[in-house]
């Protein structure tokens, strides 16, 4: 019985290096083993060059190559979980279109599939290009999320990953929150996981997508989808203000026994600012948490596909 692998890329503005990657990966692709046969998903998120052009002249020669393209720009979350509704494959891998997730690893990811590995969690253990910064907020995020979050991520967990097709069926059906972390839905599914190590490429054309701003807005929404200890933050900084409205209330007590009425104006400055920036930073936090369930009542789709090609039946989903 024959077997298909679907490879899922999102392209956002990455014309330059996309006939490097479709020959690159077509080489790996083609020398997959019986039974396996493969598909090659493109899913062009609303790009502003000319990715969908050169993505509809693959297409055009090759029927395994297939394209999904997005009304507008939804972002690379939405590009990748609508690549796992639309692919017919019992293995499917995610990917990049930069090149940076090395296509060599995909006959390694294969074998672990034919393994009965249903999630093959990519993690990145070196990343020239991404710079000291780039490397240090990213390894604390991980620690970070993992002390707030019930749910252990795997360090350096990246958005190159596969997953079998009982795991890409519960994402399909499940895990359809409009503010997603799909690295993180994948890791906490369950089932049987395994880890594959590889070591990030430099990108071969163009530059990151996501600027400080962005990555921070991303993180932030991460720790908001995992954890609701932020809002437990009220409670302990309540008592951590009474503990310390009390230690200034002993102080003055004792200045005041032993120096006489005692000037309070530089404690009282410092004890209201220090309790008006812990409201302000809980209210922030309410405030978060608001605009996500405000996104989920609204209930706008994750993405919506303006067309598709090489692909039978292509029915819109969100």
């Amino acid at each position: 019985m024959s077997k298909l692998l679907s490879v899922v890329v999102s392209v956002y503005n990455e014309e330059p290096g996309l006939r490097e990657f479709y020959e690159e990966t077509g080489k790996i692709l083609k020398t997959l083993p019986k039974p396996w046969d493969y598909e090659l998903l493109f899913i062009n998120d609303g790009s502003a060059d000319g990715s969908l052009a050169v993505l509809r002249e693959f297409a055009a020669t090759d029927p395994k190559v297939k394209i999904v393209n997005f009304s507008r720009n939804f972002g690379h979350e939405a590009a990748m979980i609508a690549g796992i509704d639309y692919a017919a494959g019992d293995g499917i891998v995610c990917m990049d279109a930069d090149l940076q997730h090395p296509p060599e690893c995909i006959p390694e990811i294969l074998k672990k599939l034919e393994e009965g590995y249903q999630v093959i969690n990519m993690v990145r253990t070196r990343n020239k290009t991404a710079g000291f910064l780039k490397n240090v907020t990213s390894s604390a995020f991980y620690r970070l999320i993992n002390c707030l979050s019930d749910v252990k991520f795997e360090a350096n967990a990246s958005d190159f990953f596969a997953v079998g097709k009982e795991a890409a069926q519960v994402l399909r059906s499940s895990y359809r929150e409009k503010v997603r972390f799909l690295r993180g839905y994948v890791q906490s599914i369950g089932f049987k996981r395994t880890t594959l190590e590889y070591e990030a490429r430099p990108r071969f054309a163009g530059e990151s997508k996501y600027s400080i701003r962005s990555l921070l807005k991303f993180s932030i929404n991460t720790i908001l989808c995992f954890s609701d200890l932020p809002l437990k933050l009220g409670i302990y900084s309540g008592v951590l203000v009474a503990l310390f409205g009390l230690a200034v209330m002993i102080y003055t007590i004792y200045t005041w026994a032993k120096y006489g009425a005692p000037s309070g104006y530089a404690t009282i400055v410092v004890l209201l600012s220090f309790m008006f920036a812990m409201l302000f930073i809980i209210v922030g936090i309410i405030g978060e948490y608001i605009a996500i369930l405000f996104a989920e009542l609204k209930d706008r789709p994750v993405y919506i596909v303006q067309d598709t090609e090489n692909i039978s039946g292509g029915k819109e989903r969100d």
